[in-house]
């Protein structure tokens, strides 16, 4: 039995190389080369399967025996497929707003699903009881540094197929497990000279108020519609990640990621939901051009890199309702 495990854990990670594709359309609009990696391609729909599929698999070298993560979707996604690939029983537990998509591709992994609070924030603390049994290991979505280890794998692709530095890294900030992941990855390949620019909603913008008030500060509620960024409180890693690359944070509307999602579907015919639409919304809102004007990006970017994050947590008919809701045109 142990050395069926051994083979099931094995050495190759869970994750598969994303592609890393120039946007003729992004770069138009930008004015500048822009380069998208793909991770809304990984098997588990989304960039967390680099840092859960690492942290499962050194969880089960330990002797885990039941895996337990709460999720607005992404992350319990990533820790279902992980559980699968390793024969280990898994519990998600979800908000009880969970798309019903998200529901049953979990349970198509075979994984048990419990619904609990309006937000991640109470479905965590029940994940954390669970994971008092003896045997079972809570998966946090974001913050782990086994997590931000796998998920800097991101970013030694990106030397591997750019060669060079991009002028800035964009991605969105949810917990901060993909701003942690990037930053040791800038830091481990010798990129970490290069900005990044952290996107968030506003209504989910835990790590832009940490880092005004200079400490990790929980919101009083998740409003914004981006609901896969909608954790209360930013993990403390983040602050210390601020520091150590130059981090710009900037918060969009959800007006403004709901439209970005509708223009990149326009654009390249990829679907993909709001929290990755604050990242594209850098470019269809003027982001990087205002980040330039006022001295806090360079003026000659040689090129950049937006994170395609995940598209688990959307479909043609949320979007239309999405797009109602907010007066997207």
């Amino acid at each position: 039995m142990e050395e069926a495990l051994a083979e099931r854990v094995g050495a190759e990670p869970f994750h598969r190389v994303t592609p890393l594709l120039e946007s003729w359309a992004l770069s138009q609009v930008a004015g500048m080369p822009v380069f998208l990696k793909y991770e809304n391609v990984q098997i588990a729909g989304s960039f967390k399967i680099r840092g859960i599929g690492h942290f499962c698999q050194q969880m089960a070298k330990r002797g885990c025996r039941h895996l337990v993560c709460s999720s607005g979707g992404n992350a319990g996604i990533a820790a279902a497929y992980s559980a699968h690939k390793l024969g280990i029983p898994v519990t998600i537990v979800l908000p009880e707003g969970t798309s019903v998509q998200v529901v049953r591709r979990l349970e198509g992994e075979g994984a048990e699903v419990q619904l609990t609070g309006k937000v991640w924030d109470e479905a965590n603390v029940k994940a954390q009881e669970l994971a008092t049994r003896d045997g079972w290991v809570n998966v946090s979505p974001f913050d782990h540094p086994l997590i931000w280890e796998g998920h800097a794998s991101l970013v030694r692709e990106l030397k591997e197929s750019l060669g060079t530095p991009p002028g800035a890294v964009v991605l969105a900030v949810g917990g901060g497990g993909l701003l942690a992941g990037v930053t040791a990855g800038l830091l481990e390949v010798g990129w970490q000279h290069v900005p990044i620019v952290a996107m968030e909603t506003r209504g989910a913008h835990s790590f832009n108020a940490a880092l005004q008030a200079g400490r990790p500060v929980t919101l009083p509620d998740i409003t914004s519609v981006a609901r896969s960024l909608g954790a209360k409180t930013v993990a403390a890693r983040t602050l210390e990640c601020a520091k150590e690359c130059e981090v710009l944070s900037e918060v969009v509307e959800d007006r403004e990621a709901v439209s970005a999602v509708q223009r990149f579907l326009d654009d390249e015919r990829m679907l993909v939901e709001p929290a990755c639409g604050a990242a594209l919304a850098s470019i269809y809102s003027g982001i990087l051009w205002r980040l330039q004007a006022e001295g806090r990006l360079s003026s000659t970017l040689a090129s950049v890199v937006v994170i395609v994050c995940g598209g688990n947590n959307i479909s043609s008919q949320q979007l239309q309702e999405l797009k109602i809701q907010l007066g997207c045109s």
